[in-house]
């Protein structure tokens, strides 16, 4: 091109139109952070989240690119006379510039509101969640940013997609089969962390398995239970999901227990009923406001049953706690003269005599 041959007029276009730009680069970056932080975050600051905060900061530095490359564009419209001579597609340029910043826009905002809600976790004490789950769904949404955004960019380019979205698909399937188990257990691990049947620090039954003792992990293919005799068991979440769980320690650690104990027949029930209740409260670790109930329940063969029951502040002080009562109800009794009989049977023998008559004779039995 002859730079020679420009009009007066023309050489005025290219002046504005490099003035236009050049305003743009030096106030854009200023007037962007003027509105959102004088007037767009004096109108947020008054939300009760922080969710605005973590959106403003994840599309403002972008949106300076965004502002800049729509003034480029507008200044080089204003020289068509120049581009119209040159064998320069700018439309394809546009889009490039374009492509980059949403791309940039849509990375930011994925990674600035995952960290802002694994922030929201951490406040609410749910630190595995955020910690395991977060990061891994982070990086599957940004796996499939990656992707659309390049069909999009090969899709404009005219570059077939089809048998490349194809191959995906067939490949993820491939890998599907190939590690259902591993899929399986990591679905599961998904459920686990969303529905909370239980969390680190919980003492859980696995009743299908015969597995019990404290959660020390939660990851996103196994969980780890610690069992009292201090060894560790792993367990795959995809077998967790299908067996019953009880949970000692949800909604809180409370407990109650129960045992069955019985009083000879003659025994006055309200006197004993009375000795039982306050033997089972002088014993330190029943809990004071929870009732202690010592229920009658049943005519057993050799003694009158009832049924004891009280509250205790942990699940894990059960064996103690059976101990502790179990002792001061038997010496409670034996000190009030209060008999807590054994199994006993009659045993009846008949024989013949050698007169010809017959002779009964009676053993009592102990069981």
């Amino acid at each position: 091109m002859n730079w020679q041959r420009l009009t007066q007029t023309q050489w005025i276009d290219i002046g504005i139109s490099l003035l236009i730009f050049l305003a743009i680069a030096i106030l854009g970056r200023w007037i962007i952070k003027f509105i959102f932080k004088r007037i767009i975050r004096r109108l947020t600051r008054h939300t009760k989240t922080t969710f605005d905060d973590a959106l403003l900061e994840a599309i403002a530095p972008p949106l300076y690119w965004l502002a800049l490359v729509y003034a480029f564009k507008f200044s080089l419209n204003r020289l068509g006379f120049i581009f119209d001579k040159l064998d320069f597609d700018l439309n394809a340029f546009y889009f490039i510039l374009f492509w980059l910043i949403f791309s940039v826009i849509a990375w930011r905002l994925v990674t600035n509101l995952a960290q802002w809600y694994e922030n929201q976790l951490a406040a609410t004490k749910e630190i595995e969640l955020g910690e395991q789950l977060m990061p891994f769904l982070r990086r599957l949404i940004l796996i499939v940013l990656v992707v659309i955004a390049a069909i999009i960019f090969l899709d404009y380019f005219n570059v077939e997609v089809g048998g490349f979205v194809a191959t995906l698909g067939i490949g993820s399937l491939a890998i599907a089969l190939a590690a259902q188990a591993a899929l399986s257990d990591t679905i599961s691990g998904f459920v686990i962390m969303l529905d909370r049947p239980y969390r680190i620090g919980d003492r859980i039954e696995l009743q299908d398995i015969g597995t019990w003792g404290d959660v020390i992990d939660i990851g996103l293919r196994s969980t780890r239970i610690r069992t009292r005799d201090n060894r560790m068991v792993i367990i795959p979440n995809s077998v967790i999901g299908k067996s019953p769980i009880i949970n000692y320690s949800y909604p809180d650690t409370q407990y109650r227990i129960q045992i069955h104990i019985g009083v000879a027949y003659g025994t006055d029930l309200e006197k004993a009923r009375q000795i039982i209740i306050d033997a089972v409260r002088q014993v330190e670790g029943v809990l004071e406001n929870r009732p202690v109930e010592a229920l009658f329940l049943e005519f057993a063969d050799s003694a009158l049953i009832f049924r004891v029951r009280w509250w205790l502040e942990s699940y894990v002080d059960t064996r103690r706690m059976f101990d502790k009562v179990n002792t001061a109800i038997y010496e409670k009794l034996n000190a009030e003269g209060i008999d807590i009989p054994f199994p006993q049977r009659v045993i009846t023998y008949k024989l013949d005599h050698p007169d010809g008559g017959e002779k009964l004779e009676i053993f009592p039995k102990e069981e």
